[in-house]
């Protein structure tokens, strides 16, 4: 691995750092590092307006999106100046969490399979924040087997019509756009008779309701159609190809997120240094150091896995299929250290008020979100399959419902 940046990096990487010193939101710096967890902290501001405002500063000098072309509202940059570009943004990426959905999974969708005009009017409004997209994938019966979603799409002259739910929507309460797989034939086996569309979520029929989460947020949505239509220009790919452009979603989702997850290491090694316990500092317990040590080799072992990822890109080679271990890694991870941490504070882990709550509270934003991240973007046993068949190419996993056409195949009461 090279931690290195040629000369040509190291200038880039000067000019991004003047320009986020001159233009970065400094007013926020001090609640968005307090952030994260499922959660973003911008104080008496509104988030949203927040994160707009400075994902439309970033697009106006050219600094958004910037591995994307030009004249889609980005900078044609390479992969290793966007990676550079992210290092820099530091705790102000933590806006752009709003539009991770959309920039991250909607757009090389669309980049890969809508039009040209299509394209041109809608990646420099995502680009700049003017429009937020969300993913409408999951369904109550069809979370991993997304393959086994119900949501129909029949055909009327020139537009499909739409009826049926989505859930576990995230954004969709503020989103003006969003991408969305269908069963247009019910025939044929699961994964042969999808579609994907794109929709204006303001379409007559859509209704989002929120969902009220364990720790307070809503940011999950259920999504309702009923009768909603699509012109047949909105589809994605051709009909019954759904589950073939899917792929390119999930695809860039599983990088989007697994790039980006929190483990907790941080905040469980700030704590130990100054919480005292029964025996003294928590940090000189052999116990706790144990526990400590376990993980930061686990924290290193991301760290070095995105470091070859990153060196990778800087010779211009594409990143190899290990990087998938990231999320599978850091999400059990987090879940641990977040009991362990409480545990630690006995009664006093209680407390989730952040102006009292030890640290701010955020262990325990941690605990309350860390199951999430065990689930979005394919939870621990889908990807274990992905890895053991993809990757080490063990045997497939038995499916019983393989070959036979989804009315046929049996389904609870």
């Amino acid at each position: 691995m090279d931690f290195n940046d040629t000369e040509q990096e190291a200038t880039f990487r000067q000019q991004v750092k003047s320009w986020i010193g001159d233009n970065a939101p400094t007013y926020l710096r001090e609640e968005l590092e307090l952030s994260g967890f499922g959660s973003t902290r911008t104080g008496s501001y509104d988030p949203l307006a927040e994160a707009k405002k400075w994902q439309k500063k970033k697009a106006d000098a050219g600094w958004a999106c910037i591995q994307w072309p030009k004249e889609y509202g980005g900078r044609g940059a390479t992969p290793i100046e966007s990676v550079i570009w992210n290092q820099e943004e530091g705790v102000y990426n933590k806006l752009s969490g709003t539009f991770i959905i959309g920039q991250g999974m909607c757009a090389p969708t669309m980049m890969s399979y809508a039009s040209e005009a299509q394209l041109k009017r809608y990646m420099p409004t995502l680009a700049s924040g003017q429009e937020v997209w969300c993913q409408l994938f999951s369904e109550p019966q069809a979370g991993s087997d997304l393959a086994g979603l119900r949501t129909k799409a029949e055909k009327e002259g020139d537009d499909w019509v739409i009826n049926g739910q989505k859930i576990w929507t995230s954004g969709a309460q503020h989103s003006d756009y969003g991408i969305l797989i269908t069963r247009t034939d019910p025939e044929v086996p699961k994964h042969r008779g999808l579609t994907m569309f794109f929709l204006d979520m303001k379409s007559d029929g859509v209704d989002v309701r929120p969902i009220k989460q364990a720790n307070g947020d809503s940011g999950f949505n259920e999504v309702y159609f009923e009768n909603v239509r699509i012109p047949d220009a909105q589809r994605l790919g051709e009909v019954g190809e759904g589950w073939r452009v899917s792929l390119t979603t999930l695809m860039n989702e599983r990088m989007a997120i697994g790039g980006g997850i929190a483990t907790g290491f941080p905040e469980i090694q700030a704590l130990v240094e100054e919480l005292h316990v029964a025996t003294g500092t928590a940090i000189d317990n052999p116990a706790v150091k144990s526990k400590l040590a376990d993980w930061y080799a686990k924290s290193a072992g991301l760290r070095n896995t995105a470091s070859r990822a990153i060196s990778a890109l800087s010779k211009g080679e594409i990143p190899g299929p290990e990087n998938s271990i990231g999320k599978l890694v850091a999400g059990g991870m987090m879940q641990d250290i977040a009991k362990f941490s409480l545990d630690l504070q006995g009664l006093g882990g209680a407390i989730v008020d952040p102006e009292i709550a030890r640290g701010s509270a955020r262990i325990q934003a941690m605990l309350m979100r860390s199951p999430a991240v065990r689930i979005e973007g394919g939870t621990d046993q889908i990807l274990r399959n992905i890895l053991s068949e993809r990757v080490l190419g063990l045997p497939d996993d038995m499916r019983a419902d393989k070959g036979i056409g989804f009315n046929k195949i049996p389904s609870g009461s």
